[in-house]
């Protein structure tokens, strides 16, 4: 099962570029782990003074986010980034929140609202589009396919959506 890990790290001041453009470069070596499966960099608008960076990663299990942050790669790599930073947090990010991912997740009653938008609708759409051409199969078998398809479809196309249309109502504190 996927591991997902939400890093955040405060820059110290003007050392902000330096750090995007270490990161950046950490980023793209740490795929060479084979228990990487995705990262990502999340920083503040241009213009602004915020200098706090959010780190996603997302891991094949626990096992390979251990190995990995016990490899030499990430430790070389946090003993160079604490030289440009203040502090580090590091959240393991469970249930909704790998949905919502972002160094801070928005409350888990926004989380559940913004899953249910997305689970309702899809299930209604499944039901009528497909429901009638596997209404014979066995029960097992029409179970799979409509959670398989729900899946597919929150994860590619319906969260993305929503947690991009929503975003300013789910961000904490909204």
């Amino acid at each position: 099962m996927p591991v997902h890990v939400a890093i955040t790290r405060k820059v110290l001041p003007g050392k902000e570029e330096e750090f995007k453009k270490a990161l950046r470069n950490f980023l793209g070596d740490s795929f060479i782990h084979g228990g990487v499966h995705g990262a990502a960099m999340i920083t503040s608008l241009p213009g602004t003074d915020e200098r706090e960076i959010g780190i996603l990663r997302t891991f094949k299990d626990e096992a390979e986010r251990d190995a990995f942050y016990q490899s030499k790669l990430f430790k070389e790599w946090d003993a160079y980034a604490s030289t440009l930073t203040e502090e580090t947090v590091y959240r393991d990010l469970t249930g909704l929140e790998a949905w919502f991912r972002s160094p801070m997740p928005p409350p888990r009653w926004k989380m559940a609202l913004v899953t249910l938008c997305g689970v309702f609708p899809a299930s209604i759409l499944l039901f009528f589009s497909i429901g009638k051409l596997i209404k014979e199969w066995p029960l097992m078998a029409r179970l799979f396919v409509t959670a398989f398809l729900m899946v597919v479809m929150l994860t590619w196309f319906i969260m993305p959506l929503l947690t991009k249309g929503l975003k300013k109502w789910l961000k904490p504190g909204s």
